[in-house]
């Protein structure tokens, strides 16, 4: 069985760990963490990395970090991970979604300024798989209405938006550090900023809105979404390395879009000239003509030996939300065909070059001889 994702630890991981035990340091006030904070920043080029303890959290940080309040609005794509809207209703916001582009599966920049409202208050562009979502333009309709940019680089270390890493371009931005991204700490998220502002809410209300002067009294009830330091010591060991990481990962992407890209009866994610992607799955979506689904394929893939996973529901079809009362009677046609005709074969940090070769064999086998 070729699996879907392994990762890859094979530098100071098991040394930093180590330390980490030997010194007792293991909570969040051990020196990993800050360090691993600032190896982070550096690598996207900003000014300031605030580590939590995981993706998800780290989205609901960035919206308290700029004031999200009940009934602002956030508009988001709803091809994404259930995440993004789960830290905004938590905050009491509304999201507020839109379509995704049929080529890149990127928001749909040309959709934002039909659904910026008086509470509109962020736009979230995930850079969906490593492709850099068209920043340009959002960030010119954000500045034209008042708006902050939060980018979800959850799926995008490395990858630049031409010549910038996602993650630096918005007001604000969040990372994973799931087992299953190019750097990973087991679980664990970054926001990042070059707002000083910015910064400064997020470490507050990361910590439990400790004051500074008088620890124990608070003003605000903030949260404990603190990264430990055996995270941390696992996060800092893979930024040492991750030039080494993601030429991994582009050459994954490479070798996949060569043997896959005239496959009748499938298509790639687009990558547009000015973006330099990194491959963070590699998605793989069927024609119309092709008479099954994402889900029958994907159990025709297993049963040669090759694990996938499917593309994300559209948020506005999550059953959670539509007994909410969320998204009543709205469609988002592009997300809900690449939701049942989209999958990612094995892109993990581990896989071989010739476990891609044989991967790319099987989608071909497997697609043979259709009737169209």
């Amino acid at each position: 069985m070729i699996l879907v994702n392994e990762p890859l630890l094979n530098g100071n991981e098991k040394k930093y760990l180590s330390t980490c035990i030997e010194t007792g340091w293991i909570s969040s006030d051990g020196p990993y963490v800050k360090e691993f904070e600032e190896k982070f920043a550096q690598f996207i080029g900003v000014k300031h990395a605030i580590a939590v303890c995981n993706g998800t959290v780290a989205i609901e940080l960035a919206l308290a970090a700029i004031a999200l309040q009940p009934g602002d609005e956030v508009i988001l794509p709803s091809h994404t991970i259930v995440s993004c809207p789960m830290g905004i209703l938590r905050r009491g916001g509304v999201p507020v979604l839109i379509d995704v582009d049929p080529h890149t599966w990127n928001l749909d920049v040309n959709q934002l300024k039909d659904k910026i409202t008086p509470r509109t208050k962020a736009i979230m562009p995930v850079h969906i798989f490593g492709q850099p979502c068209d920043m340009d333009p959002i960030m010119e309709i954000a500045e034209q209405y008042g708006l902050y940019v939060l980018e979800d680089a959850a799926e995008a270390h490395g990858a630049e938006y031409k010549g910038r890493k996602c993650g630096s371009i918005g007001h604000l931005a969040t990372f994973s550090f799931y087992a299953n991204k190019i750097i990973t700490t087991g679980e664990g998220g970054m926001v990042v900023t070059d707002d000083d502002r910015i910064a400064e809410a997020a470490r507050y209300y990361r910590n439990l809105c400790f004051q500074p002067q008088q620890r124990f009294l608070h003003r605000d009830l903030g949260y404990n979404f603190r990264i430990t330091n055996l995270q941390a010591a696992v996060g800092l060991a893979q930024i040492e390395r991750v030039d080494e990481l993601l030429n991994i990962k582009v050459n994954q992407g490479r070798l996949y879009t060569y043997a896959l890209q005239d496959v009748p009866g499938v298509r790639l994610q687009k990558t547009e000239d000015w973006a330099k992607p990194v491959y963070w799955v590699f998605g793989l979506l069927l024609d119309d003509d092709v008479p099954f689904d994402a889900s029958t394929w994907a159990k025709m893939l297993l049963n040669e030996g090759v694990q996938t996973r499917p593309f994300f529901w559209p948020l506005h079809e999550q059953p959670v939300f539509q007994e909410m009362g969320l998204f009543k009677n709205e469609s988002y046609p592009v997300a809900e065909k690449i939701a049942r005709r989209g999958l990612y074969v094995p892109s993990g940090m581990g896989l071989k070059e010739q476990d891609q070769i044989t991967v790319s064999e099987i989608v071909k086998r497997t697609l043979k001889g259709i009737t169209y």
